[in-house]
């Protein structure tokens, strides 16, 4: 009985590539599969045949052979290829998983080889004052790393020669363990997962295609930065081995405390002393802002902890351009080492201040203690 056409056998028109090839395999391969058809010999026969025309489709010299000469090319009694392992038992549920699996996770028994992983990301931990995260700063910066060594220009192989395909993973860069049902791809154990072997490696970076080194880097900050705040600088992580490529420089931004002003999001706080006259009087008084000072308008009777807000004083966000404000919260500060005849002033100050004038002059403390009075008579009662 002749065999039937390879591409007839998966459903798939000549041309098609080695995915949906892959993908027309897997579901003939799940539909007659003995163990889902036990006793059923036609499904076994179709099972083999399913099988058979996939390892021969995707095999890159055994699929041009085919396309060229047909059977005969592959057939090994001609001298045309290998054999196929025989018998329904020669591919269970773990090779079809396997396959599922190495498409997932970057693996698959055929193919050109495991593609290298990248250089491993890296962070640079930045300490700037309020001013540079307001303003914007470009700083230099050294990094201790993985760069690509200069000599083997990042192969790992001695200059003049080149590394061989791998002979434990024939170039795939992982190997496939079976645990039961499954079939599980692991690295090669011999190559790392690069699919080479270096017999000869480099003499300064011993095969690895990369050495440490210092490297200065000038970072520029953005204006408006914070704390928690973090800058990519692509590809200046470490190198990947064998010329893969770098990871990642990840520079994490922390703000110093400042001696005057704290920062909430895109507004600062600040603390202003102003004096007993000024605040009892009002007037002018010079306030600090990151751009000089400014001039505030303090009002008559002013207390301690009323905040004053200066629009436009704060900082730009870094995302959206929008600019704070600076909150200023005014402190009465308190005389003190007072002298004789300062002392005679305040008490007849006070005086005058005391007697039925006094919840003109006082509205807080008047109105505390008249609630005080009004909280322990509710407790005699």
């Amino acid at each position: 009985m002749s065999k039937r056409d390879y591409y007839e056998v998966l459903g798939v028109e000549r041309g098609t590539d080695e995915k949906d090839i892959k993908r027309a395999y897997k579901k003939l391969a799940m539909k007659y599969h003995p163990d889902r058809n036990p006793g059923d010999a036609e499904a076994e026969a179709k099972f083999k045949e399913v099988k058979e025309a996939y390892e021969i489709l995707t095999d890159s010299d055994k699929r041009a052979a085919y396309d060229r000469y047909g059977h005969a090319g592959v057939d090994p009694n001609m001298g045309g290829g290998g054999g196929f392992g025989g018998g329904a038992g020669g591919a269970d549920f773990a090779d079809i998983f396997g396959d599922v699996f190495g498409d997932i996770f970057g693996g698959g028994r055929r193919g050109g080889g495991r593609q290298q992983a990248r250089g491993a990301d890296l962070r640079y931990n930045m300490e700037l004052s309020l001013e540079e995260a307001v303003r914007g700063v470009s700083k230099e910066i050294k990094v201790p790393t993985f760069a690509p060594c200069d000599v083997c220009d990042g192969s790992g192989a001695k200059p003049g020669t080149s590394a061989k395909t791998c002979s434990t993973c024939n170039g795939i860069g992982q190997v496939q363990m079976r645990q039961g049902f499954f079939a599980v791809q692991q690295t090669c154990p011999t190559c790392g997962g690069s699919g080479k072997e270096i017999t000869d490696p480099c003499d300064k970076c011993h095969g690895q295609g990369r050495v440490q080194k210092t490297k200065t880097l000038s970072v520029k900050i953005p204006a408006g930065v914070d704390t928690g705040d973090r800058i990519r600088l692509a590809g200046e992580g470490e190198a990947g081995q064998f010329g893969a490529p770098a990871g990642d420089l990840y520079v994490q931004v922390h703000v110093k405390d400042h001696g005057i002003f704290v920062r909430d999001g895109n507004n600062l706080y600040c603390e202003m002393p102003i004096s007993f006259t000024t605040a009892a009087l009002g007037g002018e008084i010079e306030v600090p802002t990151l751009d000089g000072r400014v001039k505030l308008k303090v009002a008559e009777g002013t207390q301690t902890g009323r905040m004053f807000r200066l629009r436009g004083k704060g900082v730009k966000s870094v995302r959206s351009g929008a600019i704070g404000d600076l909150m200023v919260k005014t402190v009465v500060e308190t005389p003190v080492s007072l002298t004789s005849e300062q002392r005679e002033l305040l008490e007849q100050l006070e005086k005058t201040l005391a007697g039925e004038s006094a919840k003109r002059h006082k509205p807080k403390a008047e109105g505390f203690f008249d609630s005080v009075k009004r909280f322990f008579d509710d407790l005699s009662s």
